[in-house]
């Protein structure tokens, strides 16, 4: 996406954002498909609102900070309540590579219900382990599942890990925000599960 391409002035020429809403509107029409008053709408597989213009896709997410400041992000931009199509200004921030990944959802693959908690065949035990500037910590291993838990939610909190962290996506758009701003990483909480059979 050539995000150098366009300034904030043709941004505003050619599209309306609402911050409150996070909704684009096309107040010019550039194609057929995309006339005077239609909101912005089309969304990627991974679930990001995009928009088509002067040839050149953008990512909603990204324009609503070139809208609002008139620069792009420098590196990523986070939706803090997880919701990928949820663009009100409130819910998004400029953020590192490495602030992004303290701020992940829960994998579907994961079966304990926590992040970075696992059962090792190998070991008999609950492992806890953490991931940091690309390097992977180990946290604690034991038989008690909880005591594992715990020892990883407190890394989350030592390391400045956001409070969504490990929890499951909400489709909400509302969903966790309220104590969040686009300068903090709030304090982690984080949901229990029920140990495997």
């Amino acid at each position: 996406m050539a995000e150098n391409s366009i300034t904030q002035d043709r941004l505003k020429e050619v599209l309306h954002y609402d911050p409150e809403t996070g909704v684009f509107t096309w107040i010019k029409s550039l194609n057929p498909r995309a006339p005077v008053g239609k909101i912005v709408s089309n969304l990627s597989s991974e679930g990001y609102i995009r928009a088509r213009i002067d040839n050149n896709l953008y990512f909603a997410h990204r324009l609503a900070f070139l809208y609002m400041d008139g620069t792009f992000p420098k590196e990523q931009t986070d939706h803090i309540n997880g919701v990928r199509s949820d663009n009100r200004w409130i819910n998004l921030r400029r953020i590192t590579h490495s602030e992004n990944g303290r701020n992940q959802r829960l994998q579907p693959t994961n079966k304990s219900g926590h992040a970075g908690v696992f059962w090792s065949n190998t070991h008999k035990r609950w492992i806890a382990r953490i991931k940091i500037n690309g390097k992977t910590r180990h946290i604690l291993q034991s038989k008690d599942k909880q005591k594992v838990i715990d020892a990883r939610k407190l890394a989350e909190n030592e390391l400045g890990f956001h409070k969504n962290h490990g929890s499951r996506l909400s489709t909400d758009p509302g969903s966790d925000i309220s104590s969040c701003n686009k300068d903090t990483n709030p304090s982690p909480d984080y949901p229990t599960s029920p140990s495997p059979t």
